[in-house]
């Protein structure tokens, strides 16, 4: 039987395509269901984006509760079982409070990134705009300020999308609390970053390609993805 390492362990380079291929293989088991389930998400996530302030942050702080659900989904069909629509919801009946404490601070933590960002933009801009006569030099300047913030923005939420990788799976399969999931599921993706890099390029090039036919791809794309989540989650966390 595998054991569980709580923080995770280093795997090989050419396992961040190893996931992918996994993540494809659990997508060949039901297809229809995973597009099936995939429609359904698009549908609660547009109808959420339709809802001032409140749908922004309910689609933040839900995210770990639909991830764990489909975590759950997935284990069903790596131990020979079903995918099932439902399973799409299944972690607003297990640990929910937990998964959706995760959700808020990934919520929070994007929030604090943006407003600092903004902070940086703003007030090059509103200096920009508030001196009168445009000096070309004074826009080009602001400009570059304005493409700093972004990067630094990148740079800091990077970290964020590591704690909050696998926190979901960590919460609902191994009891872990909200901070210890984040701080689990960062040391996870730290100490594989290489396999990741590997991963991140090749769903890019997939991410490009699947965008191409008005996005349709991504009804695919999309479950390997998360899939893909599973299964790097079984690798790093289990030996």
């Amino acid at each position: 039987m595998a054991e569980f390492i709580a923080t995770g362990r280093t795997v090989p380079a050419e396992n961040g395509w190893n996931w992918i291929v996994q993540g494809w293989n659990l997508f060949k088991r039901a297809p229809g269901v995973w597009i099936g389930l995939m429609v359904v998400f698009i549908v609660i996530s547009i109808v959420l984006a339709f809802i001032p302030v409140l749908g922004s942050i309910a689609s933040m702080a839900l995210t770990p509760v639909f991830t764990a659900g489909l975590m759950i989904g997935c284990r069903a069909l790596d131990e020979g079982g079903e995918l099932k629509i439902e399973h799409l919801f299944a972690g607003f009946r297990e640990r929910f409070g937990t998964l959706l404490s995760v959700g808020l601070l990934y919520f929070a933590a994007v929030l604090v990134i943006a407003l600092v960002a903004g902070l940086l933009t703003g007030v090059r801009v509103f200096g920009l705009l508030g001196g009168g006569a445009v000096d070309p030099g004074a826009v080009a300047s602001a400009a570059l300020s304005i493409l700093l913030a972004l990067l630094i923005m990148l740079a800091l939420l990077v970290p964020v999308f590591m704690a909050i990788w696998f926190a979901p799976a960590l919460v609902v399969f191994h009891q872990f609390g909200a901070i210890q999931a984040l701080k689990a599921s960062f040391d996870g993706c730290l100490k594989n970053i290489v396999p990741f890099l590997v991963q991140g390029v090749i769903l890019l090039v997939a991410s490009i390609v699947a965008s191409i036919p008005f996005g349709l791809g991504w009804l695919v794309l999309g479950p390997v993805l998360v899939a893909s989540i599973y299964t790097a989650y079984r690798d790093i966390y289990f030996s």
